[in-house]
């Protein structure tokens, strides 16, 4: 089976040997991530609604660069670091995604790699096996 891999050069990608997302085949799988711009600075600390929104954006970059979007999502994995945020990290995901719904877990966690990071995100998304690499 081909595989694809994106990259965004965040420090964490090259530090711990993974790539932001990975095609293979119909398949598309989207790492942990972190809104965090070009220089891995976390955008909007005090905000959970718009950390999600940007973190989620970042993750369909990396989908679109593999043939896909978010309306090939099907699951959704939100990591938060206080569960009381819950509910606008939650708003910002059903804002992201409309009426493509996937499945989706949200799940509270003790820290994430950044301390200003309070959302983490991951996708996986399944295209059209007729959809070339």
């Amino acid at each position: 089976m081909e595989r694809r891999r994106v990259s965004t050069g965040t420090v964490w990608e090259e530090q711990n040997g993974y790539s932001r997302a990975v095609r293979a085949g119909n398949l598309i799988y989207v790492s942990g991530t972190l809104a965090a711009d070009e220089q891995g600075n976390i955008v909007e600390p005090d905000s959970p609604y718009k950390q999600t929104l940007f973190a989620l954006a970042k993750a369909e970059r990396a989908l679109i660069e593999l043939g896909s979007s978010r309306t090939d999502v099907v699951r959704t994995r939100l990591y938060v670091t206080n569960m009381t945020q819950g509910r606008e990290v939650g708003r910002a995901h059903a804002e992201f995604f409309g009426d493509v719904m996937p499945c989706c877990t949200l799940l509270g966690i003790h820290q994430l790699a950044s301390p200003t990071a309070v959302v983490e995100v991951e996708l996986e998304a399944v295209i059209d096996p007729a959809n070339p690499l």
